[in-house]
């Protein structure tokens, strides 16, 4: 049976990287991958999943319209494919978190998702939370804080360092910057 995994961390656990990892293993064994990424992530380049180590591959990009189910199935029809991956998962929309279970469960297909689990205020994204409810495999990569701790929490700062305490739950690009830090420490840091 298929499975759906849920691989969340805050930023700079190397959700990216492990995901090319996994996307390389894959092809190396000359099987079929369908990779996938956010459209509202435009740091990089459109269509491309990048790691801060320099790995890069080219994904699919989805939408908060795109129907999944539809686009791999049409993919399955093809051919063979031994996986889907999704880069940015917290932007998933939860009816699309849906069609992916049922890529799992209808077409056989293993779906592995990577993203992130809170916003910059500790509040689930709306994919993160379809995610860990429907998930069969949830795995928390690791971040570093700068006490050493797990990071576990993403602090958005201005151009000051100050902690950002109102804005879009999506901010990417611009002035803002992000840093991932353990709960205490973020916390302390939206206290002040």
């Amino acid at each position: 049976m298929a499975k759906l995994y849920f691989y969340y961390a805050s930023m700079n656990a190397g959700k990216s990287s492990t995901l090319l990892q996994a996307d390389f293993n894959y092809r190396e064994r000359g099987m079929a991958t369908m990779l996938w990424t956010a459209g509202v992530d435009d740091r990089g380049r459109p269509g491309w999943i990048s790691s801060r180590i320099g790995l890069a591959e080219t994904a699919r990009i989805f939408e908060s319209d795109t129907d999944m189910f539809a686009a791999i199935a049409a993919r399955v029809d093809e051919g063979p494919l031994a996986c889907v991956m999704v880069d940015e998962a917290q932007f998933l929309m939860r009816e699309q978190v849906l069609a992916l279970a049922r890529v799992c469960d209808d077409l056989g297909v293993p779906v592995i998702c990577y993203g992130l689990r809170t916003d910059f205020q500790g509040n689930l994204f709306e994919g993160s939370a379809a995610l860990l409810g429907l998930a069969d495999m949830l795995a928390e990569l690791k971040a570093i804080c700068e006490c050493g701790a797990k990071a576990t929490m993403n602090l958005r700062i201005d151009e000051q360092g100050q902690a950002v305490r109102e804005g879009d739950q999506t901010a990417i690009g611009g002035n803002d910057r992000y840093v991932a830090l353990c709960r205490k420490h973020f916390m302390a840091r939206l206290r002040r």
